[in-house]
């Protein structure tokens, strides 16, 4: 089981923040990941809206980053952790603008961006920035196809409804190979058949905890799987968040548990499948609380994980 690194104030969702974490600074997420790049974390993830329409803000907040930015800003910062993003909304951003930035940030990290592509889910968003709503799943298998293209063919070439492309050249590819990780975020039956033919990993939001295996077995019967390896992401109090980011109760979960509780129910979602998790945190009133919780982590529970 591989840890994930929550860095604060990369959103202010009302089903997870304290209210400590809105006054966190640029300077102290640089801080705080430097830290957890020392600790052995094994990932940070940055969250992604471009717009948040007013009837969105009371639950969503009002705070997101562009993710591949956040992304190489972050890798520059550190030296081993893995940067992700959570998600990158794949349909309202060109194809090749974004697998250019994205290729960027894996030459310059040495091999350390990933990205885990969503299909989006605020109809307004994508009114204001002139993206079909209704069309989104199928631009996004066709952009995914065309970055896929044009981070591995020598001379790529493309031709589809929304985006087509010949006689051209595309540097730097990735340095990781056949490409830098693409894992899919989402819980629909389209999101996990995307899963199964593109990517090495499996974002879950809304799906319970105990459906994980089910859904995991799902992507893994799909055409497009080929037996590759493949990870599964579930954090502890995943739940809390619900549907359009609605606060909800999660009863497989509480802030604040000691080592041995967590110890065992990430042992419980290792039996299901999931690969990567975090942990939510308890009350706390600060960053240097923070930085603490973080490190008592790595050396109570990491240390414990298989």
């Amino acid at each position: 089981m591989r840890l994930l690194f929550n860095l604060p104030h990369m959103l202010r969702l009302k089903a997870t923040m304290q209210s400590w974490e809105a006054q966190v600074t640029g300077a102290d997420q640089t801080r705080m990941v430097k830290h957890a790049d020392a600790l052995g974390y094994d990932m940070v993830a940055v969250p992604e809206h471009f717009i948040i329409p007013s009837e969105h803000v009371g639950l969503s907040g009002p705070h997101y980053f562009h993710s591949t930015v956040a992304q190489a800003y972050l890798a520059g910062a550190t030296e081993r952790i893995l940067l992700n993003s959570c998600i990158t909304l794949l349909p309202l951003q060109n194809p090749i603008v974004l697998a250019k930035a994205l290729a960027t940030a894996d030459w310059l990290s040495s091999g350390r961006t990933m990205v885990t592509f969503g299909v989006g889910w605020i109809e307004r968003e994508f009114d204001l920035l002139g993206v079909p709503f209704r069309e989104r799943g199928r631009i996004a298998d066709e952009y995914l196809a065309a970055i896929v293209e044009l981070w591995t063919a020598e001379s790529p070439r493309f031709q589809g409804k929304y985006i087509s492309f010949d006689d051209v050249e595309f540097e730097p590819k990735p340095v990781q190979k056949p490409h830098l990780p693409i894992w899919i975020g989402g819980d629909a039956d389209a999101a996990l058949r995307r899963a199964a033919k593109y990517a090495t990993g499996w974002w879950s939001f809304l799906t319970p905890p105990e459906k994980i295996a089910e859904r995991v077995a799902f992507i893994k019967s799909q055409p497009g799987y080929d037996g590759r390896d493949f990870d599964v992401v579930h954090g502890l109090g995943t739940n809390r968040v619900g549907e359009g980011h609605a606060v909800q109760d999660d009863p497989h979960v509480r802030p604040g548990m000691s080592a041995a509780e967590i110890v065992d129910k990430l042992g419980w979602l290792t039996e299901q499948g999931v690969t990567v998790s975090a942990v939510p945190l308890p009350l706390l009133s600060g960053v240097e609380e923070y930085l603490d919780y973080s490190q008592w982590l790595i050396e109570e529970v990491k240390t414990q994980l298989p």
